[in-house]
């Protein structure tokens, strides 16, 4: 194949992570790819990197951290795009399609607060800052007395606002936390009967053009299957119910010792004034039906207007 092979990303800490983690483990499977120059890192700037002061929600959703990179690699500016797989949109553009899942990280969401280890044990009143709606909704749904504001940035801008005391809390992603080696953050993991993370939290994605034959053949040695169809499931679910950052939604697949697919999932109102969860269990081959299936459930329970 035509070298170099070119990595896209964002340019965050912890984007950059996942793609120095992408590109050792091609040089792992591939020793050819050890020469110098034979892998790059290419960093290019999103939309959403580049708007901070609004809520995702508000200027576009997820497509806006996906878009200039997808460009980029349907132009064959670069061989392969590295996400995170919560931040890549229901419908992946023509032409472009996720390839495999590296090995999960630690799906669970994290509270981050000095006084607190637990939702429950919030201040009263207290301010808790996260930009993610589906956040937002358990939070509420749970503890309806505490106020909810909107904060984006990376980890460090977000652990600077609950340092200046800004706000009492926040919440992160355990695997940002834990790619970036942050053993200093006091972070407790919260369990996913507490918080249901978001479809393919933990996961890292690589998106290739659908018609790189070769690019496929380099990124099969890297491909976890159990991460890859535990995504499958989350990702159909979110199908089904049209997902975006503006629908409160979470989903988190395991895969057991007998090869059982087992979904939890929940929707819910920003305002947490209405939460509905279901969980289904089947085989990992059937992994997409199961999250079509879920979600399936979860829209003849709500109607279909439950989040306009």
């Amino acid at each position: 194949m035509v070298l170099p092979i070119r990595i896209g990303t964002r340019g965050s800490p912890l984007a950059l992570a996942q793609a120095g983690e992408t590109r050792n483990r091609l040089i792992a499977a591939w020793p050819d790819l050890a020469e110098p120059g034979a892998v790059e890192i290419v960093t290019i700037r999103t939309t959403g990197d580049a708007i901070t002061d609004r809520p995702l929600a508000d200027i576009g959703g997820k497509a806006l951290f996906t878009k200039e990179i997808d460009e980029a690699l349907l132009d064959a500016r670069i061989s392969l795009a590295v996400h995170s797989a919560k931040d890549i949109p229901t419908w992946v553009p023509d032409g472009l399609s996720i390839v495999c899942c590296l090995p999960r990280e630690d799906p669970r969401d994290a509270l981050i607060c000095a006084s607190a280890g637990r939702i429950d044990d919030l201040p009263a009143g207290a301010v808790v800052g996260t930009g993610s709606v589906r956040r937002q909704a358990q939070l509420l749904a749970r503890r309806p007395d505490v106020t909810a504001v909107p904060i984006r940035g990376n980890v460090d801008t977000r652990l600077t606002k609950v340092a200046e005391g800004r706000v009492a809390a926040t919440f992160l992603a355990m695997a940002g936390l834990n790619r970036l080696g942050r053993t200093d953050v006091h972070a407790v993991a919260l369990e996913p009967d507490e918080m249901l993370p978001a479809g393919g939290q933990g996961a890292i994605a690589i998106i290739a053009r659908g018609d790189d034959a070769d690019m496929a053949l380099r990124l099969r040695p890297l491909a976890c299957a159990t991460t890859t169809d535990s995504v499958a499931a989350e990702r159909g679910l979110l199908t089904v119910l049209e997902g975006s950052c503006r629908t409160p939604i979470g989903a988190l697949a395991s895969i057991g010792a007998d090869e059982g697919l087992d979904l939890i999932a929940l929707v819910a109102r920003p305002d947490g004034s209405e939460l509905y969860n279901v969980r289904l269990a089947g085989d990992r081959s059937d992994a997409v039906r199961i999250g079509h299936d879920a979600g399936e459930q979860l829209l003849a329970r709500i109607g279909k207007d439950f989040f306009q």
